[in-house]
């Protein structure tokens, strides 16, 4: 039985609610009502007063204390519950089958689809129901089990990075079987093909509910090149309203440590399904990324990974003629070679040599004349997506080429000789550069003044010019021109690629022009039919989340499966090698959209969202027991028999009183015993966890070595004393306020008397200290005037790595960053025969990282961990892993490098024998 968000697990109890007016009169009836008599000899008693008292009626208020304390008992023994499971997955008692979507986009609210999962389970196994768990992205028959068998397997429980296809729905409901059954879907809230199918045969066998998360997919898709610049395009399925995303590009800097490139913001606008946005970056560091990803979406659709699309573009230069050998500045390729070389790599040779080596562009620099072969094969290349870069001179001016009829790899017909302004037989002045229009790839360069022609060759007037044009002079004729052929595409500019005809080459602008032109001709995903026969291996995929990790031993695909297959089990989203390049198979193919899932009327829909359930009989017991107790009190302050009202407020305020010894008893404990400190940063959410964090850490020393801390200690840098502490846990928001110069002094006396402090950014980048991320930069402010020795990266011999456990890893809720700590003495030296080094005795003073330790050492009152870390049972070695640090580090603080005095073993040893 339901009433609002409450509900009964014995609502047949309340039925003697209605007794209660009955319970009414009684109590209005008892004690009777004294009947009156008019008697002369009472007169003799006025004025006279009875210590013991009776009323002649019960007053209203106490008859209603009475009743609502006899309603509180009825109510709280028929199991009152708020917010309990609803009518329509209550009045299932069979068996249960949850179906799950498990896709990427499920990743996006795993955690509350594993909460849900949890809770579900739980009910599930209170009413002895069998239960089955279906992943629709790998589909088996159900096997109908109990809910604890279930929850025993909930950690292994991931997303794939792949979505179920029409297939995958039909394969599961083939498998579905004939035994009635009550559903539960949990999906990822995208349309998929084949669904309507499956949720027909759902319904066939019972009952179906949807589950669906509140949070908005978004996904990323694969990132191009137009114009010389990258492309990115994000979509979501929900469109409603207006949103903000930004685009990280991920890359590694000269050093080879993996960093945020840089940022592309982007804004969906209201009703819009895609964002896009265009980020220009240098060849240089284009060629560094590795992959892009939506801030703040941890699944495999807000991944875009690169591949050999956007590396160093292979760029073949060709001369028509080689008759200038010496004079460097006049050779057709110098200022060509000048320009692209930091950008591109360069091929040398014959076109027929070159070819076979598949150059992603050809430069032909006053080459006139191919050969029907050389022709032939260079339009072959042409059509299957190369670039053709082709420039005028003296050769292509005075040939035949493309005059009565346009080449097939020219872009226009030409005229015959050429046009030459400003020289001693011409007319006129040199030509400048117009304004490039809003269609050139050029749009957005700006036109130096001094960049001017005198001479080119013309193109033919043809109702097909002017969509060609992509560049020309103030009078309105052509200098560059282009033209599709097949994938590809031919740009002839009509001056020579040397300072002959034009001051172009010479400027800045040249260099601008070929990087939008010759950086742009990244080739596309080759058709299926051109990786016909061959194989490709996987090198990396993406899980769920968006984590990149080796492949394995994971088989190669066929290259047809590379480009059509659709992503599942055996064609996962990731890298994968061929002989000659790399490609990048990424959750959203160019071309895909993202749409909603619209389920029909008739099914219930509902949310992850549901609060707990919360048992409320027992508090109603209490409330009645306080309103009994309220009842007495009453009843003997009506018959004058109550304490006096002031003796009681005397002992209220007795028992009110403060203890003023808390904090004598506080700070002798602190003498006596170990306490864990936290520095208190004024986020009371954040100096929770530090606390909790410390709870955790401090329960596990306990149990697992000889040191047994109290109960952790939040400091304050102003008032209290840090003398006490052997360790401050120091964890660091951007906003939290900068220590007095009195509180520096206790810290920096705290850091050279022996303390050590923890500062940990939480934030997982701290290679620079953080320098990239807020928090970072409030540590290098935090920690300026401290009395901080140099630091050094925790090496592999420190004595944190072997205090207590053999560690060569710090994790804490983050992973594999480095930690860093006071650096070694120059002079150290490994002697012979023992495995590390002889390193000062002393104990570092900090402890610098960003592994956000607390969160993953935090436990609750009750030792239950508080936060996540990492997925299924990696996650669990991995908090295991923080614990061992925390012992170790709590260790090294206590008892210095005592290991170090092991490079003594051999002198003590010699000693004893003697």
């Amino acid at each position: 039985m339901m009433i609002g968000p409450i509900g009964f697990a014995a609502p047949w109890l309340l039925v003697a609610l209605a007794l209660l007016p009955v319970l009414w009169v009684l109590l209005r009836a008892v004690p009777p009502a004294p009947v009156r008599r008019r008697f002369p000899g009472v007169a003799l008693l006025l004025g006279l007063k009875d210590d013991d008292s009776v009323t002649d009626r019960t007053p209203w208020w106490l008859l209603l204390l009475r009743m609502l304390a006899v309603a509180a008992v009825i109510i709280g023994l028929a199991g009152p519950v708020l917010n309990p499971k609803d009518d329509a997955t209550r009045s299932e008692t069979g068996p249960l089958l949850i179906v799950m979507d498990a896709s990427w986009a499920s990743a996006r609210d795993w955690p509350e689809q594993r909460a849900f999962l949890t809770t579900m389970l739980a009910e599930a196994g209170r009413e002895a129901r069998p239960v089955a768990i279906m992943r629709l992205t790998d589909p088996a028959a159900p096997v109908f089990q109990s809910a604890d068998t279930w929850r025993s397997r909930l950690p292994g429980l991931v997303p794939a990075a792949w979505a179920a296809g029409s297939d995958d729905m039909t394969q599961a409901a083939m498998l579905l079987g004939d035994t009635p059954f009550e559903t539960r879907w949990l999906s990822d809230g995208l349309a998929r093909e084949g669904r309507e199918a499956l949720l027909d045969a759902l319904e066939d066998r019972g009952t179906v509910t949807v589950f669906e998360g509140a949070h908005a997919t978004l996904a990323l898709g694969p990132a191009r090149i137009e114009d010389g610049a990258l492309v990115l395009t994000a979509q979501r399925a929900q469109t409603a309203l207006k949103r903000e995303i930004a685009i990280l590009a991920h890359g590694r800097d000269p050093s080879g440590t993996p960093r945020v490139m840089a940022t592309l913001p982007l804004q969906f606008e209201e009703g819009e399904g895609t964002a896009t946005g265009t980020l220009s970056l240098p060849a240089e560091l284009r060629a560094r990324l590795t992959r892009f990803e939506i801030a703040g979406q941890d699944h495999a659709g807000a991944i875009s990974l690169t591949d050999d699309g956007l590396k160093r573009r292979e760029v073949a230069l060709i001369a028509g003629r080689d008759d200038r050998e010496g004079l460097e500045l006049l050779s057709p390729l110098h200022y060509l070679e000048r320009a692209l070389q930091p950008s591109a790599d360069l091929l040398d040779g014959a076109l027929m040599d070159i070819l076979p080596a598949n150059p992603n562009v050809i430069v032909l620099a006053d080459v006139a004349t191919l050969s029907e072969a050389e022709q032939s094969a260079l339009l072959d290349w042409v059509d299957t997506g190369g670039m053709l870069l082709r420039f005028a001179g003296p050769r292509l001016a005075g040939s035949e080429v493309s005059r009565n009829e346009e080449a097939p790899l020219m872009p226009v017909r030409l005229r015959a000789g050429g046009r030459t302004v400003g020289g001693a037989m011409s007319w006129g002045s040199p030509k400048s550069l117009a304004p490039f229009p809003e269609d050139s790839p050029f749009y957005g360069l700006d036109v130096p003044e001094d960049v001017t022609v005198s001479a080119q060759v013309m193109a033919q007037p043809d109702p097909t010019l002017a969509a060609r044009v992509i560049a020309q002079l103030s009078d309105g004729t052509p200098l560059v021109t282009r033209k599709k052929v097949g994938a590809g595409q031919v740009v002839l500019f009509h001056v020579t690629a040397n300072a002959e005809w034009s001051t172009l080459p010479l400027s800045g602008l040249f260099v601008r022009m070929l990087e939008r032109l010759a950086i742009s001709s990244a080739a596309e995903m080759p058709a299926a039919e051109e990786l016909t026969g061959t194989t490709w291996h996987p090198v990396q995929v993406l899980d769920g989340f968006g984590v990149l990790s080796d492949a394995g031993n994971l088989p190669g695909v066929t290259g047809e499966a590379l480009v059509d297959a659709p992503l599942g089990r055996d064609m996962q989203p990731g890298l994968y090698d061929g002989a000659d390049r790399r490609i990048a198979r990424n959750v959203l193919a160019e071309g895909d959209t993202l749409t909603p899932a619209l389920w029909p009327a008739r099914v219930n829909v509902r949310g992850f969202q549901r609060g707990a359930e919360t048992p409320l009989g027992g508090w109603l017991l209490a409330l009645a027991l306080v309103l009994l107790s309220a009842d007495i009190l009453a009843s003997l302050a009506l018959s004058g028999r109550l304490l006096p009202a002031r003796a009681a407020l005397v002992l209220a305020a007795a028992l009110m009183l403060p203890d003023t010894g808390e904090a004598q008893q506080t700070h002798e404990a602190l003498t006596s015993e170990l306490a864990l400190a936290h520095v208190i940063t004024g986020d009371a959410r954040l100096d929770d966890t530090a606390r909790a964090g410390l709870l955790g850490l401090s329960e596990t020393l306990f149990f697992r070595t000889s040191v047994e801390p109290t109960d952790p200690v939040g400091v304050n840098l102003e008032t209290d004393e840090l003398a006490f502490f052997p360790l401050l846990y120091w964890p660091i928001t951007p906003d939290q306020p900068q220590p007095s110069t009195e509180a520096y002094t206790k810290l920096n006396h705290y850091l050279r008397t022996g303390g050590m402090i923890v500062f940990d950014t939480r934030d997982a980048d701290i290679a620079s200290f953080g320098a990239a991320s807020p928090n970072g930069v409030k540590l290098q402010r935090l920690a300026a005037p401290l009395d901080i020795p140099p630091l050094e990266q925790v090496p592999k011999d420190h004595v944190l790595t072997r205090t207590f456990y053999l560690l060569q890893d710090f994790p804490g809720r983050h992973a594999g960053r480095p930690v860093w700590v006071e650096a070694s003495p120059p002079d150290a030296e490994q002697i012979e025969g023992m495995p590390f080094r002889n390193l000062n005795d002393g104990v570092t003073p900090v402890v610098i990282g960003g592994n956000d330790w607390a969160a993953a050492w935090a436990v609750d009152g009750r030792g239950n961990v508080m936060f996540p870390v990492g997925r299924g049972y990696a996650g669990e070695r991995q908090r295991e892993l923080a614990y061992r640090f925390g012992v170790n580090l709590v260790m090294h603080v206590l008892t210095g490098n005592y290991k170090s005095d092991q490079v003594h073993v051999p002198a003590l040893l010699d000693r004893l024998g003697q």
